[in-house]
């Protein structure tokens, strides 16, 4: 598997059905969101993406894109081992919206994500088969129960070394975070896609470099709806 995410989406309702609907994003809107989600930080458009390659931009780079009802961030700086210490300014964007953070990263099988609902957090899990399970806050999402049934084991291949280790999850973080991505965002990176998944890779998404001028990357407090 290489589907990597760091991705932050903000919705007035359901993502998959607001994302179905978009069209082009509005550069003006995109730009005023991020000044508002980046207090303090300096913006410079680059190349932009969409939204199946952008959820996971270079260093330094953002993608995003806005539209009523729906806005989307591809940021690297999103991907934390314990989503529910996301920046409270972040947090507090979602405020009478969902946001839903999904972070995930192929080469150290790890998988995180989160769901706020009106800036309360309801769901929160990070895990890798290194690290094991970091964070599981809140009832499990019903996307998740087969994983945690036991219905969707690793499965199981010829080892060359008999003394080899067991898969440490009883699950592959990935797979969970890729059934994760299409309930809460509607597409997936890898597997086949189904007939009602959006179409990722004709959203749009402009691309920035953000560079604080104070010389500091640290998200600061704002209001960012």
């Amino acid at each position: 598997m290489g589907a990597r995410t760091g991705l932050l989406v903000y919705a007035d309702g359901d993502i998959p059905g607001l994302l179905r609907a978009v069209g082009a994003a509005d550069r003006d809107r995109t730009v005023a969101m991020l000044r508002r989600l980046y207090p303090g930080r300096e913006f410079e458009e680059c190349d932009g993406s969409t939204l199946w390659d952008g959820g996971y931009p270079p260093n330094g780079t953002v993608y995003a894109a806005s539209w009523p009802g729906v806005d989307v961030i591809g940021d690297q700086r999103v991907m934390i081992d314990r989503p529910s210490r996301l920046p409270a300014h972040l947090v507090a964007a979602g405020a009478g919206r969902r946001l839903v953070l999904h972070a995930m990263h192929s080469a150290v099988d790890w998988l995180a994500f989160a769901v706020w609902e009106d800036g309360r957090l309801v769901r929160s899990l990070s895990l890798s088969p290194d690290s094991g399970v970091m964070e599981n806050v809140g009832r499990p999402l019903p996307f998740e129960l087969p994983y945690w049934a036991g219905d969707r084991p690793v499965g199981t291949e010829p080892r060359p070394d008999e003394d080899e280790e067991p898969y440490p999850l009883p699950f592959h973080p990935l797979e969970l975070g890729e059934d994760a991505l299409r309930a809460l965002c509607g597409f997936v990176h890898e597997g086949c896609p189904e007939p009602d998944d959006v179409d990722a890779d004709a959203i749009g998404l402009y691309g920035f470099r953000a560079r604080n001028p104070h010389g500091s990357d640290r998200l600061r407090h704002a209001s960012a709806h």
